[in-house]
């Protein structure tokens, strides 16, 4: 597939954002210095390789789930597995399990 550079550094954020951690559309888009979350939204419909770019990791700012290509309902099922509590199609305390890019903000 042909993706833009945006979609690429996109998928980049993506590769490092470990297991049981989570973060937003506008996080990605605030690494990238750029406040086109709906762009980040566009890239992760479009990630064509699900499991090594993580796109289910990537949720709402208000800790809704959102959507995922292969149903809203695998997406919980995945995040479940990674450790990650939802309930009612939301992120449960998602201070607990967001993941930040910038160092100054996520203590990594």
């Amino acid at each position: 597939m042909n993706y833009s550079e945006f979609h690429l550094r996109c998928y980049a954020l993506l590769e490092k954002i470990p297991k049981g951690k989570v973060t937003t559309y506008a996080e990605i888009a605030k690494a990238l210095n750029s406040k086109a979350y709906r762009a980040v939204g566009t890239a992760m419909a479009k990630n064509d390789q699900l499991i090594k770019r993580p796109c289910h990791r990537v949720i709402r700012s208000d800790g809704d789930i959102g959507q995922y290509a292969l149903g809203t309902d695998k997406k919980i099922e995945l995040l479940l597995q990674e450790g990650i509590e939802i309930e009612h199609g939301k992120v449960v305390n998602l201070s607990r399990f967001m993941y930040y890019f910038s160092s100054e903000r996520s203590g990594n």
